[in-house]
């Protein structure tokens, strides 16, 4: 199980202007460190101290009863984050190209369609969540969206991308302003490693 948050490849500030150094200080170092403590807290002493943190999620009913919806919401906003923070980075508007873009292409029918898609999915998730690239045990692609921290993997689905639309995410830079936050999101999506999580 993990018992400290990942180390982040690049540092608060790299992702300016797009996502701010304080809104990623206080997402990483309080938001997701909150998440983590209260996951460690709920496992403690129990069989799910000694398991990997995907396996857990992927098997929601092996948690006993009483610690079930604590560990999911908290062992999913730690593996949504940890996933979060490995798919975006200084990237500067990079795109996706190869198996990954054919992928995309078969989904949407062109990357501009998909941005499209999926901007559109996450304008369109009520209160807080998370928008996703996933693919299927059939290997095809599709855009999902998740409520608070409930992850696709409950679901048997492999996450390539994640966009956070919690408010945290984004309020201290952009208010209420979603729309213009997943815009520039998109300039900081590090397209090599979603192409890493392709089966």
């Amino acid at each position: 199980m993990i018992k400290e948050l990942p180390k982040l490849n690049y540092a608060y500030d790299d992702l300016e202007p797009y996502i701010d150094a304080l809104t990623m200080e206080t997402h990483y170092t309080k938001h997701h460190q909150a998440y983590l403590d209260k996951l460690t807290a709920a496992i403690a002493d129990t069989s799910l101290e000694d398991m990997e943190l995907e396996d857990i999620l992927m098997s929601p009913n092996s948690i006993g009863e009483t610690i079930r919806t604590a560990v999911l919401n908290n062992g999913g906003g730690v593996y949504n984050h940890n996933f979060f923070w490995s798919v975006i980075g200084p990237a500067e508007g990079k795109t996706p190209n190869g198996e990954l873009l054919a992928k995309i292409n078969e989904l949407s029918g062109s990357f501009d369609a998909f941005k499209e898609e999926f901007t559109k999915s996450a304008l369109s998730l009520f209160g807080s969540g998370w928008t996703w690239l996933v693919q299927g045990k059939d290997g095809k692609l599709m855009v999902m969206n998740t409520q608070n921290q409930a992850t696709p993997l409950t679901e048997g689905y492999k996450p390539l991308l994640a966009l956070d639309v919690w408010e945290h995410a984004y309020y201290l830079k952009y208010q209420n302003r979603r729309a213009d936050y997943i815009t520039n999101w998109w300039n900081v999506v590090n397209w090599d490693n979603v192409a890493k999580m392709l089966a």
